[in-house]
């Protein structure tokens, strides 16, 4: 086993870059998810108005930016475990922002394909995969309180870039802001990835949590399930099968929000839907972070996924503004939690040694609802004439997700043992 190195050991009275490696994850975070995840339903309306294409074309343009972030997760999670994270974030941000250039100039259905197949190999390389294994590096015993600052940044771009870039396409339509929206994605990507999201904090001389590298100390191997033992086991199964449901379902309906408002209110309310859902994951992720690990997260997930399917019932049937706001206020508050667990439920059970592989592999499964999620509901809005029963169905699928998740057993952690 290699001895660290005299470079490898923090100098004294250094400071533990943990916190500053957190910033980089949640900036990153803040604009993939702002012109990425929260962005499509801002494209898929002004598409639908611009172009006069239909919902369901629309929506499958968002299945195939998912399935292909979904396959190069995969890709991304081996790379990052032997090479720099860093390199993946600089790709993802410049695939990403010459995507989103390409996006203002399609002219057919078909070319939205192929600009969001490029767009999800950009959005997953400077994703979360990439974020959170770095983050589970830097972190073990305060992991649930990183994770939770980190992917905080998904809601915040929600919140402060999703909202500006609707007020930008439409005023300048989607073609004039386009350049605008790919300039915001490269440098809020790459300048606080390459500067702050350093892969190991052994490279800083230091430990997990902030403990000194000592000198001629060996280097410190990494802890957790082995992968094959991983994969067999029950609990993998039931958080993957639940996470397709579960974001199947929140996904579709996230996606189709912005649609869903302005059908039920105004264009001007429906521009503080999306900001109404993002506030409330916020608060409601930063309150969980310290509070959900006192518990069995196993449970914590089934409870959330539950009222997850409450606030899109709610969203179905309700047609009074100030209650459909309500059930958005409820539906943020389970929406940012249950990304969160996410990554929290892997790391927990299975530690950190295998941690990209199991991630990545989970959230390749989980392509089969966030992709088919906005898919589905799109289908059931041109099919039905309105968003009513595919927002029921979602809540459906939710409601199975409990189910599932309840299979699955306590999360209890493990991430000390070699064992699954």
């Amino acid at each position: 086993m290699p001895e660290t190195s005299s470079k490898d050991v923090a100098t004294p009275h250094a400071k533990f870059p943990g916190m500053r490696v957190v910033a980089g994850g949640f900036l990153v975070l803040t604009t993939s998810a702002g012109l990425g995840f929260y962005g499509l339903a801002v494209y898929l309306n002004a598409l639908s108005k611009e172009r006069g294409w239909d919902i369901a074309s629309l929506s499958f343009g968002t299945t195939v930016f998912f399935v292909v972030a979904g396959v190069t997760g995969l890709w991304v999670a081996r790379f990052i475990a032997r090479r720099d994270a860093r390199l993946a974030v600089l790709g993802g941000g410049i695939v990403g922002a010459g995507s989103l250039l390409a996006l203002g100039q399609i002219t057919a259905v078909w070319q939205l394909y192929v600009v969001y197949c490029l767009y999800g190999v950009g959005f997953a390389a400077a994703g979360l995969v990439t974020v959170t294994t770095v983050v589970t590096r830097w972190f073990h015993r305060r992991r649930a309180m990183a994770i939770s600052v980190a992917s905080t940044g998904l809601s915040v771009g929600g919140v402060l870039i999703t909202p500006a870039a609707k007020w930008f396409v439409d005023e300048q339509t989607l073609q004039g802001a386009a350049p605008w929206l790919a300039l915001v994605f490269f440098i809020g990507t790459v300048v606080p990835g390459w500067f702050l999201l350093k892969s190991d904090p052994a490279d800083s001389g230091f430990l997990p949590d902030g403990e000194p590298v000592a000198p001629g100390a060996s280097a410190m191997v990494l802890s957790g399930t082995p992968f094959a033992v991983a994969m067999r086991s029950r609990f993998f199964l039931a958080v993957t099968v639940g996470y397709i449901l579960s974001l199947g379902s929140q996904v579709g309906g996230i996606q189709q929000l912005v649609k869903l408002a302005e059908e039920r209110t105004t264009a001007t309310t429906a521009a503080f839907a999306t900001l109404a859902l993002a506030v409330t994951s916020i608060i409601a992720r930063l309150v969980g972070g310290k509070i959900f690990p006192r518990f069995a997260l196993g449970r914590v997930i089934a409870v959330l996924s539950f009222f997850q399917m409450v606030a899109l019932a709610g969203l179905a049937l309700s047609y009074n503004t100030l209650a459909f706001f309500a059930f958005i206020l409820l539906f943020g508050a389970t929406v940012g939690n249950i990304l969160m667990l996410q990554p929290l439920l892997i790391a927990e059970r299975f530690g950190v040694r295998e941690y990209p592989k199991l991630f990545g592999r989970t959230q390749f499964f989980s392509v089969v609802g966030v992709a088919g999620g906005p898919w589905l509901l799109g289908w059931l809005h041109d099919i039905a004439g309105g968003y009513e029963t595919a927002y029921l169905v979602a809540a459906g699928l939710s409601l199975a997700g409990v189910c599932v998740f309840y299979f699955g057993g306590p999360a209890e952690n493990t991430s000390d043992h070699t064992e699954g």
